[in-house]
């Protein structure tokens, strides 16, 4: 090695191939203070067959480059290439200006060198997984070669680079458990973070490919999201099997439209407008005593829908049937309805739970504001579904006071349409039967194309014609097993 600096060639220095790309904005920073003051520091190179490869001061060569220089000082070191590639990784590391994922991506290649230059600290100096003998054999050797056994990598490093020995540790970690590919992805993205790095290293390798992808083509990410995603994910999943599980269908997923009654100021002359006219509404009292709770899971989430004026009555509701509310999201309608104070132009979807149901992890939370058209009266936007099925993909699902099937979902309700792929007649008396009962389907539940709650009629019912009246016949629920309060009202009692 040359201990005093010697001028080189500029011409025959050449960047290592493993070195950090030059920015110019340095070079040209440094060509001015080089013209001012002089050259400080003199760069590292060593010995290569036609010239010289430089380990420390590729911007400094650039900066002489720029002034017309024809030589530069330099300090020529003699080393194989494993300690040409470790000067030139204490170089970057030193300069501070390494942004976490290149700092890791460093550190854990740092410590394969080191590793292969000092075998003896392989898998930690305590030999976590080699005898005691053999620890002690190597360390012989070392030492009949006349060097001094080398400390433990993190302790080593500490010294060569000033940092501390957990936060090379800390580093190293994310360097080996990424990988230099992931980390060279990420680098100068929204994950390059210490905090994202580590969220990484706990995401699966699918979900991490996926969000390291969406990094490095610009958007604006966070792994500490996705592994409360995860982490929520599988928690859903977990109560998913249990719940599905039960020899008796519970539901962890229950949502709601009841068919409240309003009370108008006059019943003789506000009625014109009200819900009486398009179907039956209960009493809130009576739709408080259904024991919803009896097909509830321990651990289950309830969306109910309410109108502003019947809040109140919700929340009794809501509460009646065992569930504390949490929080609401807002329908906003394309247009103006009725009101007695306002002129109502939006509906409410309220969300209690029981037990401990996992909420949506952050950043999985929808708005609390919907824009959708209003469609024929008590309709709901499809977005109910979608906002329930992204939060609970997995647990079991019901609609009470259904008007459509949906994939995936039970559904009770005078209006409840066949189940998908139901379509003749034949098929439709045999789900109109208990004999005919889908074997998906619950005892105590009855099929898609009966099911029943108090509430919803029109002409979409699933009761069959009268062949000789030409009218439509109502059909007992005496012999279905089914809870009383899911039983249709007899048509007298309708009427």
């Amino acid at each position: 090695m040359t201990a005093n600096p010697t001028d080189i060639d500029l011409g025959l220095c050449h960047a290592s191939p493993r070195a950090r790309g030059v920015d110019p904005r340095v070079v040209d920073a440094l060509a001015e203070s080089i013209a001012e003051t002089g050259l400080l520091q003199p760069i590292t190179v060593r010995r290569l067959a036609g010239g010289f490869e430089v380990i420390a001061g590729m911007h400094r060569v650039g900066a002489f480059r720029k002034l017309a220089r024809a030589t530069i000082p330099a300090i020529i070191r003699e080393m194989d290439d494993l300690r040409a590639e470790l000067a030139l990784i204490d170089e970057n590391l030193v300069r501070n200006d390494l942004s976490a994922a290149e700092r890791s991506a460093a550190q854990a290649r740092r410590k394969a060198l080191w590793q292969e230059l000092h075998p003896e600290t392989r898998n930690g100096a305590a030999g976590k997984y080699r005898s005691k003998s053999q620890l002690q054999s190597q360390l012989a050797q070392v030492e009949q070669a006349g060097e001094r056994p080398a400390a433990r990598y993190d302790e080593a490093a500490a010294q060569s680079i000033g940092q501390s020995p957990a936060t090379i540790r800390r580093d190293v970690h994310r360097g080996e458990a990424l990988g230099a590919e992931v980390l060279a992805r990420v680098a100068r993205t929204s994950l390059d973070k210490g905090e994202e790095l580590d969220a990484l290293t706990k995401l699966s390798p699918e979900r991490r490919d996926r969000l390291v992808e969406k990094a490095a083509a610009g958007e604006k990410v966070s792994a500490c999201h996705e592994v409360k995603k995860e982490r929520r994910d599988s928690r859903e999943k977990v109560l998913a099997a249990v719940q599905l599980a039960m020899p008796d269908r519970r539901y962890g997923v229950i949502l709601a439209d009841p068919e409240w009654r309003f009370e108008v100021y006059s019943r003789d002359t506000g009625m014109d407008r009200a819900a009486d006219n398009h179907y039956p509404t209960s009493p809130t009292e009576e739709i408080m005593r259904r024991p919803v709770g009896t097909i509830a899971a321990d651990d289950c989430a309830l969306f109910l829908w309410a109108t502003a004026p019947m809040i109140r009555e919700a929340l009794a509701v809501m509460a009646a049937w065992g569930f504390d509310y949490k929080s609401m999201t807002v329908w906003r309608k394309d247009r103006l309805g009725t009101g007695y104070w306002f002129r109502n132009m939006h509906e409410l979807l309220l969300v209690g739970t029981r037990g401990n149901i996992p909420a949506p992890a952050m950043g999985a939370q929808f708005s609390s504001v919907f824009d959708a058209p209003v469609g024929r009266h008590s309709e709901k936007p499809d977005w109910q579904y979608e906002l329930i099925e992204s939060y609970f993909p997995h647990l079991p699902k019901i609609e009470l006071n259904a008007r459509r099937a949906r994939p995936g979902w039970d559904a009770w309700g005078l209006e409840a349409p066949m189940a998908a792929g139901a379509a003749d007649d034949e098929s439709q008396a045999k789900a109109d039967g208990a004999e005919g009962q889908s074997e998906n389907v619950p005892q105590g539940v009855e099929p898609a194309a009966s099911r029943a709650v108090d509430g919803r009629s029109s002409t979409a019912t699933s009761e069959p014609m009268d062949a000789t009246a030409g009218e439509t016949a109502p059909v007992s629920d005496d012999a279905l097993e089914i809870p009383a309060f899911l039983r249709r009202a007899p048509a007298e009692a309708r009427a």
